[in-house]
């Protein structure tokens, strides 16, 4: 026989275990699954129809959208360069990038600046490890196969080359212009390499391991205005003199 305390605390438990019922819920087999913060992400999708701007300027996509020049609330102060540091005002290289900036809201000078400085370190390498794969997501058309042709010649010859990339000294924009639908940059690079060819017997045959050497080129980036892909590719290079 059940006491009084007994009957009392199945209540209780049974009054509880309703509530608790009420307020857990119930499993419907609707419920998500466990969050796993390891688990593999599905990677972004692709703009319909590819894309072949592939120059993959770091933080591309996330780059901010640059304000107008703020007016100065005394219209006798002279209004705010907008390309400070990249280009003086009033002159081509300022109306170039004005130009991109009226089809592109969000370009931004210096972090295309940013962009570029890292993309040329990434062809330099990878054109002297013969990288091809590197070199075809970095590269439009022509110059890929410009670049390819040197590499297969180097490799025919049984040549190698070493290159040490010391540092990056100055990349000033000197050109920047509209064409139909593509905005086309120039940018004047200096580095400092440490350069060597060897032949098959690993002899050197072109440089100097120990030395390193000032390198001037200059290169065109490019990109089709208002291409969901955020993306630059190299168009054509050359030495600066």
């Amino acid at each position: 026989m059940f006491d009084i305390y007994t009957i009392i605390f199945l209540a209780l438990a049974v009054f509880i275990f309703i509530r608790l019922r009420s307020v857990l819920g119930q499993r419907t087999g609707r419920e998500r699954p466990p969050y796993d913060p390891y688990s593999r992400r599905d990677p972004a999708k692709a703009p319909a129809g590819g894309s072949d701007k592939v120059v993959n300027f770091p933080g591309a996509a996330e780059a901010p959208a640059i304000p107008e020049p703020v007016e100065p609330a005394d219209p006798n102060e002279p209004r705010p360069a907008r390309w400070t540091g990249v280009a003086e005002e009033g002159s081509p290289v300022a109306t170039g990038l004005d130009a991109i900036a009226v089809q592109e809201r969000g370009f931004d000078a210096q972090h295309f600046i940013t962009g570029a400085r890292a993309a040329y370190e990434m062809i330099v390498v990878a054109f002297a490890k013969g990288d091809r794969a590197a070199l075809k997501d970095l590269l439009a058309r022509e110059v890929f196969e410009g670049f390819s042709s040197a590499i297969a010649e180097r490799e025919q010859r049984g040549e190698k080359m070493e290159t040490h990339f010391v540092g990056l000294e100055k990349a000033d924009i000197v050109e920047a212009q509209v064409k139909g639908r593509s905005a086309q940059i120039t940018v004047r690079f200096l580095s400092q390499l440490i350069s060597v060819t060897r032949n098959r017997a690993g002899d050197v045959i072109d440089g100097d391991a120990e030395q390193v050497v000032d390198v001037k080129d200059v290169w065109t980036f490019a990109r089709d205005l208002g291409a969901r892909d955020p993306n630059w590719k190299l168009v054509a290079t050359e030495a600066a003199s």
